[in-house]
């Protein structure tokens, strides 16, 4: 099996992404595309009560703890064949645990419902270490275009997979934006980075080895 060289370090910030296996379309179809999302939320915990499927089917029944996280979700997209996440990794071997609990879970569920065989995902996720406030913030207009650079939508408020969302005109208890709001004056004015496309392409130039080849 591959191995990453790189270490994982408490308090840095990641990128993470994959993609599905031979670049197939998973991520369509709203039920699954909920499944995914409310999973990324239920596996941040470090101590989840049961396995996701099991909360899901009487999730009146486990008490829930968020404020103990493996990480914090800064930025997110989902694509029909990838996704990428911006994290902070919160306790030893967060990200690590964060992500096999993910995609073995969603995995799992798609395994069950189209009856697929094999595995869905690329053999080991992708991660970048994130090294400055600067790659962070560009890191996370990169996600919010992404489904307008695809063309799926023309404005990234109308994309309901991101977090972009969160950003500029919802709170969240899945996202914490405040890290790269910080160096914004308000949200209009992350709003206005975002679709500002002066200078994108040199930006997204200086963010290119954070990205899919």
């Amino acid at each position: 099996m591959p191995r990453r060289n790189l270490t994982f370090v408490s308090g840095e910030f990641y990128h993470l992404f994959n993609r599905s296996i031979y670049r197939q379309p998973i991520l369509t179809k709203k039920k699954d595309l909920s499944f995914f999302l409310d999973a990324i939320k239920y596996y941040t915990q470090v101590t989840p009560p049961v396995k996701f499927s099991y909360f899901r089917e009487n999730p009146g029944k486990y008490k829930l703890d968020f404020k103990n996280k493996l990480v914090t979700i800064i930025s997110y997209c989902l694509m029909p064949n990838h996704f990428h996440f911006s994290v902070r990794q919160e306790t030893e071997r967060g990200v690590q645990t964060f992500m096999q609990r993910v995609l073995n879970s969603f995995s799992h569920y798609h395994r069950e419902k189209y009856q697929h065989r094999g595995p869905l995902f690329e053999a080991v996720f992708k991660a970048i270490h994130i090294e400055t406030d600067e790659q962070l913030m560009h890191l996370s207009r990169y996600h919010h275009l992404n489904p307008v650079v695809a063309c799926f939508v023309k404005h990234p408020k109308n994309y309901p997979y991101s977090s972009y969302q969160f950003y500029i005109r919802k709170d969240s208890d899945m996202v914490d934006p405040s890290y790269v709001l910080s160096h914004f004056s308000s949200s209009k004015a992350y709003e206005k980075f975002v679709l500002s496309r002066k200078d994108y392409q040199r930006k997204l130039e200086q963010i290119k080895h954070l990205i899919f080849a």
